[in-house]
This record gives C-alpha cells, structure tokens and sequence, in this order.
C-alpha cells in the first residue's frame, strides 16, 4: 500500500512542553520558528517540521461547518480529523500540494485562519465545488477550547493513510501550529507530547546528537524521546499484520507439506499393494509408460476431485480471512487460479514418484510377491 509520504531519510522526535511559556500558543509558536531556525542551519538536514502528529497516528475528530452552506437537522456540516501543522510538514514527508499553497511563516496567530484540507475531505464536502477559498468554522459548541472564527481553506494536498496502512484515508483538516486556539494548546500539551520531523540527507541516525543539541538549546532545555526514524514507525505499524502473514504462511507452507506427503504415501501404498496387477498387466503387454499412466491417473484423479472441493470450501470460507485482507478481494481470481495450479503440481509429484518405480517394476519378480 503507497502510504502517500516519502518515510525515507525522516527522523521524528517527541517533546513534551511544560510550564507557562507554552501553556499558550504564542510560545509554542516562537518554540516551532526557532527550533525550525536551528534544524534547518545543520548540515545535511534537508527540512523540518513541528507538528502535534504523525502520518499514520493523527487521532483528534471535530466536527466542522462550512460558513454559508445550510446544515439541515444536524447542527454540523461533517466530522473529520484535525491536526497542527507548522510550515515545512509536506515538504518532510513529501506529501504533494494538489491545489492551493502550503502555510507560511506569515499565518501567525495575528493573521486571518487558514486551513488546508486534504483530497478525500476535498471529494466529500466539495464534490463539485472548488474548496479553495471557501470557509469553514471548527468544533464550533464542542469546548471552549475550541471556540475560534472561521478559517479559509488555502490548500488541498494529497491524501495519507493516516489511521494505517490497512484503512482508507479520511478526510483531514490541517491548522497552522501558530494559529492553534491557546485552550486547543493547553489541553494538547496535557495529552501528548509535540514532535519534530526533520528529513536528512542520507541516515538519519547520524545526526541525532546534532538534531537532541540545537532542540535542547531553542526549548531552553527540554529533552526529547522516542528518537526513531519515520520507516521504523510504519514498519511497527504493521507488525501485527506482517506476524499473522507470517503465522499464516507457516501453516499454509506445513499443510501443503503433509498434503504432498499424504499423498505420496497413500500412492506408494496403493502401488505395493497392486504389485501383482501390475505383473500381470505387464505379462500380458502393458507396456511401462502405460504402466506410469494408470498410477498416475487414479493420484491425480483423486487430486482433482480434492481441489475442486476445495475450491468451493474456500469460496465459502473466504469470508472467515476478510479481517485479514486490505486491498485484496477475497475472491481474489489470481489466488483462485494459481492455489489449484501449485497444489496439482504438488500432487502431480507426489503421484509420478510412485508411478515411476511401479513401472520399472519386473513382472516376473512381481508375480511371486505373495
């Protein structure tokens, strides 16, 4: 799954922001711009961002309204996920701007509110309207803290898995760190803490000690943790997934083993207990390759029959695996054709082993066999 952002070369860094200096978003603002500043004089360090959140974790929900448009019997217009973003947070990720611009150092907290929205939220809301320009009006009545004035959309930019790489995007409102309620500040400094985002030319982990320095030196020493790179953060996302795949390719891998297995020794079974048909058979002019043929047809016959069963048990179980499946069909028609073409050709082998040896076998010396 293409999660929409370049994971390569990005190290991410949690600080938690404590004490009155950043009980508001004045301070958290002048945080962001200097620690930016400093981030982005080291060398090698391509850009930098500040942002309450990361790609694939962006958890707040808030209801919004577009200014002007009727909401019927429901007070809102539609929910969707927000975040805080400083300038610089699709550059370091490389997330395309489809329309509009990115935020800029002059949306402060003394200029009019801006938002940009991401494409699914565009398609949503906007469907046959450009979103550009438009206003939108959030969380209005949900708190106090998040009592603001309308913002004006500035941009669209492409969409990102941001609940995961197994769920579809949704829509997404991104505000301007500087221009954050300073109730939304206070209660997002009391839940988590803020993270930098710096991409690198080449490894990351080679400027961290660079990165720790300069940050210690613009928050005026607050320490930061959780130092790993974006490409570990998306490997860890799907850990889950990547063991059940796992655990499930072990148990295919071990079915289709006994299987042929299975097979093999019910064969090899069948031809010793049919040594003398096949002398018989032999010294009345079968010859070996017909020999070969006849224990290679009653294998592969009872093959056939056992995948067209399972063929159907499977479309009837496919259901059970749909938990599993993201972007695959569980009718998927490539799985479908290709599982009774390699379980064949694992009975084929399992059955032409046993026709092989019955007919190399001597017909004199199979008629005595008692």
């Amino acid at each position: 799954v293409d999660p929409g952002f370049d994971a390569h070369d990005v190290l991410t860094l949690e600080m938690s922001l404590t004490g009155d200096r950043y009980a508001k978003t004045a301070g958290v603002a002048q945080l962001s711009h200097d620690g930016r500043d400093r981030l982005d004089a080291i060398p090698g360090v391509e850009s930098s961002s500040f942002s309450c959140c990361l790609p694939l974790s962006v958890g707040y929900g808030l209801p919004f309204n577009v200014v002007g448009r009727p909401t019927g019997k429901s007070p809102y217009t539609g929910g969707s996920s927000w975040m805080s973003a400083s300038p610089g947070y699709f550059s370091v990720f490389k997330i395309p701007i489809l329309r509009g611009r990115d935020f800029t150092e002059q949306d402060d907290g003394s200029a009019p509110g801006v938002a940009i929205i991401n494409e699914t939220f565009a398609k949503r809301y906007f469907p046959k309207q450009n979103p550009l320009g438009q206003q939108i009006l959030i969380g209005k009545g949900v708190g106090p803290q998040f009592t603001e004035n309308p913002r004006q959309i500035v941009g669209v930019v492409a969409d990102v898995h941001d609940g995961g790489l197994n769920r579809d995007p949704f829509p997404l409102m991104i505000v301007p760190t500087a221009q954050v309620t300073d109730g939304m500040t206070k209660l997002n400094s009391n839940i988590q803490p803020m993270i930098w985002m710096v991409r690198t030319h080449g490894d990351p982990h080679q400027y961290i000690t660079a990165i720790t320095r300069q940050l210690r030196l613009a928050s005026g020493g607050f320490p930061v943790a959780r130092v790993q790179t974006m490409s570990e953060i998306v490997v860890n996302s799907t850990a889950r997934q990547d063991f059940n795949m796992l655990l499930l390719t072990i148990f295919g891998a071990m079915a289709l083993i006994l299987a042929a297995i299975g097979i093999y020794g019910l064969m090899a079974y069948s031809v010793q207990q049919r040594t003398q048909e096949m002398g018989i058979r032999m010294a009345l002019g079968a010859d070996r390759g017909r020999i070969r043929e006849l224990v290679v047809w009653q294998g592969m016959r009872l093959a056939i029959v056992g995948v067209v069963i399972g063929i159907a048990a499977g479309f009837g179980l496919t259901r059970f695996l749909a938990s599993f499946l993201y972007g695959v069909k569980t009718w998927d028609p490539l799985v479908f054709a290709t599982v009774p073409v390699v379980l064949s050709a694992v009975a084929l082998l399992a059955v032409w082993l046993p026709a092989t040896r019955a007919s190399r076998l001597d017909p004199q010396q199979a008629l005595r066999i008692e």
